[in-house]
This record gives structure tokens, C-alpha cells and sequence, in this order.
């Protein structure tokens, strides 16, 4: 048993800190599927509410269902937005909250279909369309998703039987197993490309203290523009926390500037970024997702993330300076000077 369990731990388990990045990509998805199925929610409401409003009590249940999936999806909207700031230790359990509260009122609507809407088919549709969406963008543990699975599956087994009758009941096993099989391969296809990606890391490198210099191979990376190594910087600086469009116009252009007009500036920053990285060969480090922008740093070498995690020899090298050509790091700058001296 315990060869069996070291087996499975070393082709499937990945370390929190290694799925930070996936934890943002959960959030960043849960807070677009959230207001998605919130908009949803309430324009199904306003429907039932025109078209029976003189009738509502005959679809009371109808109306407790989409109230309840409004509600549900709105909050794990919001409480994605909260949680985006978490620090990267903490990141795998606080940015999964909101994807975990789509996911399982998901699995409950299932049921809620199947037995209070007395909709059999379209509750088992829901049930797979849930886990077939999850499969298909997030990142989870295979051992949650076969709790969720099993959880998911079980009220509805008897009248599924019922139903469809025992062809209905083989098809709907088989399609579990499936699902099941597809986590499995998903997860161990995550962890070699995360392996991978860390080999990356002993060849790119960002200085921080004194002047910012990105090198790759042991040489300065060189952008088209010179902004784009400025944006760089920046995002390197919030040690993997996204950050929007407007944040960034504001950075490099001032509080003042048009989110319309400097909107096409930016994308060819982005553009240059992405076309530098690519030449060079650096992958999976800028990662663009619903107008959000972060760097991955788990696979960077970096002066500032070694000092954040407590090196005294990263401590020692630091003489005052910290991003120096960019005037927005003269607080970080002095932040580290506090902690010096402490």
C-alpha cells in the first residue's frame, strides 16, 4: 500500500506553491463563469417574471433555482476579485474558494433538475456539462474531483435507473469513468510540464537591485520598445499577481492617461513582449488572460524573490537601489531598505 501510495504521489502530486499559477488562472476563470452564469441567472428571472408574472406561484421552484444560481455565481464573482492579492504560499487554497462555489452549486443543480424540476435528462446533462467545463479549463486534484464526482452522482443513480433504465444507468457509469480517467491524465500532463518549466529556470534571470536587467542564457533580454521592459519590470515586482489594462496605462503613461487611446500602445507592448519571448524560446512565463497580465515566478531566478524568502545573501547584495531607472520603485525600494535593516 504505501508503494502504491508513493506511486501516486510522485506522478500526480504537485506542491500548492506550484499551483499558485493554475490558482490564478481557477480564479481568473471562476470570476469570468461566475458573472456569466450571474447574467444568466438574472435574465432567466426577468423572463419567468414577464412571461408568468401572473402566475409565479406555479413556478415558485423554477424561481428559487435561478434566484439561488444568481446569488451563488454573483458572490463567487466577487469573492474572486477578493482574493486576488493572495500571496502565492496561500494562493491554492484561497484563489480555488470562488471556482469551488461555482463548481458545487454546478453539481447541485444536477440533482435540483433531476428531482425537484422533474427534468431527469436535463439534470444529467448539467451534471456532465459541469465536470466537462471543469475538465476542460480549470486545474484540480484528482482526488477532489472524484469526491465531487461521486457526491455529484449518487442521489441521481436510482432514478436514473428509473428513467433510462439500465443502458441509461452503464452509459452514465462509463461516462464517470471517464471523466475520472481524463483528470488523471490531465494532472500528470500538468506536472511534466511544470518540471519542465522549472529546468527553465536556470537560465532566466531577472536582476532587481540597482538597475533592472532581464537576462536569458546569460544575456540581456532586448525588447523593440523600450516601455515593454519597463512593463516587465513591473509585473516581475508583483510577484505573479495579475494586474489590468488600466493599472498598467496608468503605470507607463500616468493617471491621466486615455484607457482608449493608450489601449493600442499597450498591445503593442504586449505584442513585443510576446514575439521576444518566443524567439528566445522562454515559455509559460507572461501569461495574458481576460485583460490580466502576470509573470509566473516560479520559473525566474530573481534577487527581490530570493530577499522576499528570507536569503541573507540576497540581503547583502542590495546597496540601496532596486529597479532604479523606474521612478514607481522608490517605495519598494525603500520597503527592502526597512527590512535590511531590521
Amino acid at each position: 500500500m504505501e508503494k502504491l501510495r508513493n506511486a501516486i504521489r510522485r506522478r500526480y502530486y504537485i506542491s500548492p506553491l506550484d499551483l499558485a499559477d493554475a490558482a490564478e488562472t481557477n480564479r481568473l476563470h471562476s470570476q469570468f463563469m461566475g458573472f456569466l452564469f450571474f447574467l444568466f441567472g438574472i435574465l432567466t428571472l426577468s423572463f419567468v417574471m414577464v412571461l408568468h408574472r401572473n402566475s409565479l406561484d406555479d413556478y415558485l421552484v423554477e424561481f428559487i433555482y435561478y434566484g439561488v444560481s444568481a446569488g451563488i455565481t454573483g458572490l463567487a464573482c466577487l469573492v474572486s476579485v477578493k482574493v486576488r492579492d493572495v500571496e502565492r504560499e496561500k494562493a491554492y487554497i484561497y484563489k480555488n474558494i470562488p471556482f469551488y462555489m461555482v463548481f458545487f452549486w454546478g453539481i447541485g443543480a444536477g440533482s435540483y433538475n433531476f428531482y425537484f424540476l422533474g427534468q431527469p435528462f436535463n439534470g444529467v446533462i448539467t451534471y456532465i456539462l459541469t465536470f466537462s467545463i471543469v475538465l476542460g479549463i480549470f486545474s484540480i486534484a484528482p482526488r477532489y474531483f472524484l469526491i465531487a464526482l461521486i457526491a455529484g452522482i449518487s442521489p441521481m443513480l436510482p432514478g436514473i435507473y428509473k428513467n433510462f433504465k439500465i443502458t441509461g444507468l452503464m452509459d452514465t457509469i462509463l461516462v464517470v469513468i471517464v471523466m475520472f480517467g481524463l483528470v488523471l491524465y490531465k494532472r500528470a500532463s500538468e506536472k511534466r510540464y511544470i518540471t519542465l518549466l522549472k529546468k527553465q529556470k536556470s537560465n532566466l534571470e531577472a536582476k532587481t537591485f540597482g538597475n533592472f536587467t532581464l537576462l536569458f542564457d546569460n544575456k540581456v533580454v532586448k525588447f523593440s520598445r523600450t516601455k515593454s521592459l519597463e512593463l516587465m519590470a513591473y509585473l516581475i515586482y508583483k510577484n505573479g499577481s495579475s494586474v489590468q489594462t488600466k493599472e498598467l496605462i496608468s503605470l507607463l503613461w500616468g493617471d491621466q492617461a486615455d484607457s482608449a487611446r493608450y489601449g493600442a500602445n499597450l498591445r503593442n507592448l504586449i505584442s513585443d513582449i510576446k514575439h521576444t519571448f518566443a524567439e528566445l524560446g522562454i515559455q509559460n512565463f507572461f501569461i495574458t488572460e481576460y485583460n490580466n497580465f502576470r509573470i509566473n515566478p516560479e520559473i525566474i531566478k530573481c534577487d527581490y524573490y530570493d530577499f522576499l524568502s528570507g536569503d541573507s545573501s540576497a540581503a547583502k547584495i542590495f546597496a540601496g537601489e532596486f529597479m532604479s531607472q523606474f521612478s514607481w520603485a522608490e517605495d519598494a525600494a525603500a520597503f527592502i531598505e526597512r527590512k535590511v535593516l531590521k
